[in-house]
């Protein structure tokens, strides 16, 4: 089987997690989707057709894969899946050139015949999907679609535990006397080059605990399924609550709920963070906490891009973008969203709930400090400290963001001006989250 994974135009609406990368690589449960996906359909060749400036990086990530080959799909019959949907493990039991499966209003796949391809062009791939779907009897493709990153922890616990049935090795118990294992044992799979230290409470109650190789779990560290702890994961005495997925290669402390932490995020100290998404390579500072619940219980809204969207949720985060840090004792309020490569410096109340892309926040005030360097030299420099590398084509790809998110830091200046003007003139100060 050929296998081409695809960005529909809600794909931004992931942002600021996707900003950097396609929607088919934001993590989900154990896997991002094409992980997934190749892992269950073992396809003989694979492509991708993703926002063009995201291409020349992930050609350089994934040699393997076609990167926006549209001439590739003349060659024969290849299943077209959305980069937003979350299959079930049966899912593609039902795939035939007749049928396509959607999710509400969105293509979740297609089986392409070559000649439909020379249909697709540059300009018009995203579009002329779903014209194709229509020309099929279209059937529920079963499973779940993220469209926004709160669909992501929405998801994740139940994705936690479908993965852990699917994929986990054979079961193995942490080898320690002194390792508490509450619930089925079948439920805790810790791999032989772990380290699990003395005390450590592993909570299999509610759901699968997966711990990866070179993970090391410090003692006094209580985890709590579903959870999934990546390879060279190192977790300090910390709290960590069902539906969280960690690593590979963080580091965690504190207290984490519901979380995506999704490779190279640092969270070493104290601190709560819950009901959230943190992008690679940012930095959290000591006592860097996020409320998750609004305390009059309403639905929380967050701003994607400035715009304010209802989540119909009641416990909602924030989401971090890549190499963003923040300094000591940050508090992110309710649904909040910050974007790549900001720096947070707080002044000891909560932070704006919209922190655009390449931003600052200094003494509570949000600027746009105008300077690139900075943030390309700290983002070399923290990557070359775990043995990685800025390529030319990643920083190629974040001055392009740079100038393409500009309007939206504008934006933003002029509404926290327009807010401080407001409270000049006496306005009541709104009311504190949870």
């Amino acid at each position: 089987m050929r296998l081409v994974l695809f960005e529909d135009r809600t794909a931004s609406d992931l942002g600021p997690v996707s900003v950097l990368r396609p929607s088919f690589e934001v993590v989900c449960g154990r896997f991002c989707l094409r992980e997934r996906l190749l892992r269950l359909l073992e396809p003989q060749a694979w492509a991708v057709l993703v926002r063009d400036h995201l291409a020349e990086c992930y050609r350089e990530q994934h040699p393997s894969a076609n990167v926006n080959d549209l001439i590739s799909l003349q060659e024969g019959p290849t299943l077209l899946v959305n980069g937003q949907w979350l299959p079930e493990p049966d899912s593609f039991e039902c795939v035939s050139a007749d049928n396509a499966g959607v999710i509400g209003n969105a293509v979740a796949w297609l089986l392409l015949d070559p000649a439909e391809a020379s249909l697709l062009t540059d300009e018009n791939w995203q579009d002329e999907i779903p014209r194709i779907a229509r020309t099929r009897t279209t059937i529920d493709a079963g499973g779940g679609f993220v469209r926004y990153p709160w669909d992501v922890i929405s998801a994740n616990s139940e994705q936690l535990t479908v993965d852990y049935g699917a994929f986990a090795p054979p079961r193995q118990a942490p080898a320690s006397d002194h390792v508490v294992v509450l619930g089925p044992e079948n439920q805790v799979c810790v791999a032989r080059h772990a380290c699990v230290d003395p005390f450590v409470v592993l909570d299999a109650t509610r759901g699968p605990i997966w711990i990866e190789d070179d993970a090391q779990i410090q003692s006094f560290t209580r985890i709590e399924g579903p959870c999934y702890i990546g390879r060279g994961t190192q977790v300090f005495r910390a709290l960590i609550r069902a539906g969280t997925t960690i690593g590979p290669a963080c580091r965690a402390g504190g207290e984490i709920e519901a979380c995506v932490l999704h490779e190279y995020v640092n969270k070493y100290h104290e601190g709560f963070l819950g009901h959230s998404y943190v992008c690679p390579w940012v930095n959290l500072g000591a006592l860097t906490t996020n409320s998750n619940l609004k305390n009059d219980y309403s639905t929380v809204h967050v701003p994607l891009q400035g715009e304010s969207i209802d989540t119909d949720c009641l416990k909602v985060g924030c989401f971090i973008g890549d190499h963003t840090r923040t300094a000591i004792d940050s508090m992110f309020n309710t649904g909040s969203s910050i974007g790549i490569m900001s720096m947070v410096l707080p002044s000891g109340e909560l932070l704006p709930k919209h922190i655009p892309s390449f931003s600052r926040v200094w003494h509570g005030k949000l600027e746009d400090p105008g300077d690139i360097e900075t943030g390309i030299r700290t983002a070399r420099s923290a990557m070359s400290r775990r043995g990685c590398e800025l390529t030319e084509s990643g920083e190629r790809l974040i001055r392009y963001l740079y100038h393409l998110t500009a309007p939206e830091r504008e934006a933003a200046l002029v509404r926290a001006a327009r807010r401080s003007v407001t409270s000049l003139h006496g306005a009541a100060p709104p009311q504190a989250p949870r």
